[in-house]
């Protein structure tokens, strides 16, 4: 019988996972040294110790199911933007996007014990350890978002994988909801309406414009109207349906999906990386640490 202690000590020579472990020490006997060449063989060892890299680039990507209802979008990032590149990476960034759609995991850890609709002997979880193994980087799914739906779904992928984009429209077109998907990635919205707005965004902004105001000299009383006034640029800003319309300025997105007859419920927009550290290292001394090994 395999231990907890046992399970415990080859998890920290290993870096593998508590899992990973107890299974090989079950197929080896509890033979500890066959036990960490089996993880080797497997990758896994070799995956754990990419674990502490920065994974800030890699790639976005949706998929919208044959009868149009359902929608979902996923991060999944690696080391770096050559990755992106690689067919196989590319092949199981699609695979989670659409894996998210039919089995709508609640969040990334029930996602990562899924059984992989892709290689069904294997978890997603494991799926993705496999990928670290061959493809030779950390890579990690970050979030994902799932939409259910009976009106149109629309999405969008700008820069080869930068940039996604998921919407939700009542009875819209998809040429309306294509529209609407490129003014999202181009303009960069937050919220959909005013009402979105989290009340301590709002309070805050309001704080930042009412000392710009005082400190542009003007009385308190004054910089209060002031500040009403300037919330309005701020709401173009940051609001979908307040922003000009990137293919014609003289329309505001709201009032052009009004006039289609049409209504936006929600949307998602990921850009790869974004939030994320990425790692700059001086190239002389990335290969100086590749030469003393």
């Amino acid at each position: 019988m395999i231990t907890a202690s046992q399970v415990k000590e080859l998890r920290e020579k290993t870096g593998a996972g508590m899992m990973d472990c107890k299974k090989v020490l079950t197929e080896t006997n509890g033979d500890e040294e066959k036990a960490i060449e089996l993880l080797r063989e497997r990758g896994i060892a070799k995956a754990a110790k990419k674990s502490d890299r920065i994974a800030a680039e890699g790639l976005v990507a949706t998929y919208i199911s044959e009868d149009g209802k359902v929608g979902s979008v996923v991060e999944v990032n690696a080391e770096t933007d050559f990755v992106a590149k690689n067919e196989e990476f590319r092949n199981f960034v699609e695979d989670v996007a659409k894996q998210i759609a039919i089995e709508n995991p609640e969040n990334v850890e029930a996602l990562l014990n899924q059984k992989s609709i892709a290689e069904s002997d294997k978890t997603v979880g494991e799926v993705l350890t496999g990928k670290i193994a061959t493809i030779g980087e950390n890579m990690s799914i970050r979030r994902f978002a799932r939409f259910e739906t009976n009106n149109l779904l629309e999405s969008y992928i700008h820069g080869d994988g930068k940039i996604a984009v998921l919407v939700e429209i009542e009875n819209g077109t998809h040429d309306l909801a294509k529209d609407i998907c490129m003014q999202i990635a181009a303009a960069r919205p937050e919220y959909l309406d005013r009402d979105a707005v989290p009340e301590e965004r709002l309070a805050k902004e309001m704080e930042i414009l009412k000392a710009q105001a005082m400190n542009e000299g003007k009385p308190e009383a004054i910089a209060e109207k002031i500040v009403q006034g300037r919330l309005g640029k701020f709401y173009s800003e940051i609001c979908l349906v307040e922003q000009e319309f990137v293919k014609d300025a003289d329309i505001k997105v709201g009032k052009l999906v009004e006039s289609k007859g049409a209504k936006i419920i929600r949307f998602v927009r990921f850009e790869k990386g974004e939030g994320l550290e990425k790692r700059e290292e001086n190239f002389a001394e990335e290969v100086a640490k590749q030469i003393k090994g």
